[in-house]
Order: C-alpha cells, then structure tokens, then sequence
C-alpha cells in the first residue's frame, strides 16, 4: 500500500492535471478521475512516463454511483486517502433571460454536488489518515467569482460560492479531527475552459496552472496546527 495517497478529480488537464503532478512529486499515489476516458489515458500515460505513481479512472461525477465507485476503486487500490482534490467543473455563460435549465443543472451537479457527495464517501478513509497524521487535506477548486458575483457567470458564480460555504462548514465540521480544507479562489487561469475570453484577455495575461498547483504544495507542508482556509488568486491589475 502507498505511504500517502490523494484522489483528484477533473484531473486530465489544466488545473487538475498541475496539481495532479504536484501530489505525485510530492510522494503520493494519486487516482486521477476524469469523464473521458482517452484523454484521461494520454494524461496518465504521460505522468507515468515520468516516472510519477498514477492510475487513471473515468467516470461521470454527475452519477452518485459513479461518487461511490470512484472511492471504493481508490480504497481498493491504495487502501487510504491522504489528500481529495475536488477539481471537477463547468462554467457556461449566459445573459438571464437566455439561462438553460439543462446547463444549470450541470454546473450544480459537476461544480457542487459532485464535491459534497464526494467528501461523504471519502471522509472515512480522510478520518484514517487524519487520525495517523493529523494533516488530511481537501482542497475545493472554486473561483473568484466564488468571492464576487459575476454578471453573465452568474450561475457559475453561484456554485463556487456554495464550494466557498461549503469549504467553510467542512472546516467548522471536520477540521478538529485533522481534516482541513482549503478552497482554491483564481481569477482566469490559462486552460482551455477560459478560451472564451482569450480574445479579450491573452493567456500570457492569465494566471497559470503551476501558480495553482504550487498552493497544493505550500498545503501539504503545513504543519497540522496551521489551517489555510481559503487562497485567492489575483491577476495584476486586477481590482482588488
């Protein structure tokens, strides 16, 4: 069994895959989730090459039984769960009059739910390690517009406030018992769901992956006293 294991989710690309590497540099076998399965394979096969541990495993977070396969699959693998990434997300944008109920419903579910459901079915294995260490750590990838309202992302802004309210009360729940949580809070970040805006705000402008990854880094070397609750991540020249 590994000495110290993570599961991260969305884990194929941009964000997700930074952080992914980061966990595995940093010693942990990392099950990497993610809804496509080949392009999930090319991100494992390329880590491995590298000689990093990782296991691939796709599935679709919008489904509870795939929440719960995804956990029973990791704990049979690695028999324990160090750190829990939950990454995953969508963002549509959309004027209110033009609001889809379908796309709604996708962005709760990818953005929100997925994560609540997911530290249900994780938390005992979290309690193991925390209960050997004192250090468990869930780290939520919410948003900037998780801290502010966004017109036209106003959906998306709603459910990475919840992630941001949600990491709160997790803290106020868990965090005596050795589980802290952090909620991760970047303006744009250079991948391909901010495409959209690249006409209007250049990549080399954004923030970037690895910027994000290395929090995840910082987080793992707290000592188990030290609660980080949440991390903002600011352009420069953005408003502060």
């Amino acid at each position: 069994m590994a000495e110290r294991a993570a599961l991260v989710t969305g884990a194929s690309s941009g964000i997700g895959l930074a952080i992914t590497e980061v966990l595995a540099q940093e010693g942990h076998e990392v099950t990497m989730v993610a809804r496509r399965a080949e392009k999930l394979q090319r991100a494992v096969a390329s880590l491995a090459e590298a000689g990093l541990e990782v296991h691939g495993l796709a599935a679709d977070l919008r489904e509870e039984q795939e929440i719960r396969r995804i956990a029973a699959a990791h704990q049979q693998r690695c028999g324990r769960l160090d750190v829990l990434i939950n990454n995953a997300g969508v963002g549509f944008g959309a004027a209110l009059e033009e609001i889809d109920a379908k796309r709604v419903d996708m962005q709760l579910q990818l953005n929100l739910r997925s994560a609540i459901l997911l530290y249900r079915e994780c938390v005992p294995l979290l309690r193991q390690a925390a209960a050997q260490h004192r250090s468990a750590l869930v780290v939520n990838t919410a948003s900037i517009s998780g801290k502010r309202g966004q017109a036209w992302l106003s959906v998306y802004s709603a459910t990475k406030h919840g992630l941001v309210g949600w990491t709160e009360a997790m803290n106020r729940e868990l965090a005596m018992e050795g589980i802290k949580s952090t909620a991760l809070c970047p303006a744009f970040v250079d991948t391909p769901m901010t495409d959209f805006v690249k006409e209007h705000v250049s990549a080399e402008e954004m923030i970037t992956t690895a910027d994000i990854a290395e929090s995840v880094r910082l987080l793992l070397r707290l000592s188990p006293r030290c609660l980080i609750p949440e991390i903002m991540f600011m352009r420069i020249g953005d408003e502060l």
